[in-house]
């Protein structure tokens, strides 16, 4: 099985600005990538410092933000396929 191929066109006819909000959602997307991952490494951290010292309710904090930071950048990089992937599955519904 092969990944389906991102190839939607974009809208050029759209309304006045649209390639400056294309741009601006780029931006958004990049930022909110780096900041999930800064969100696994410091809630990695803080899960590590709390088992070391033996405080169970920091390790739980750290624990659920690797996992809540891990989801939201699994589902940001995976927006490009996401979109494709509902495009091509909306394009076959009659």
């Amino acid at each position: 099985m092969s990944a389906p191929r991102i190839d939607i066109p974009p809208n050029t006819n759209g309304l006045p600005g649209l390639a400056a909000l294309e741009s601006m959602v780029g931006a958004l997307l990049t930022f909110g990538l780096v900041a999930a991952v800064a969100g696994v490494a410091i809630s990695s951290i803080a899960w590590a410092i709390g088992s070391h010292s033996s405080n169970p309710h920091v390790a739980g904090k750290g624990k659920t933000g690797v996992l809540v930071a891990g989801g939201a950048a699994l589902l940001i990089g995976a927006a490009n396929a996401l979109v494709t992937f509902f495009n091509t599955v909306g394009h076959t519904v009659q």
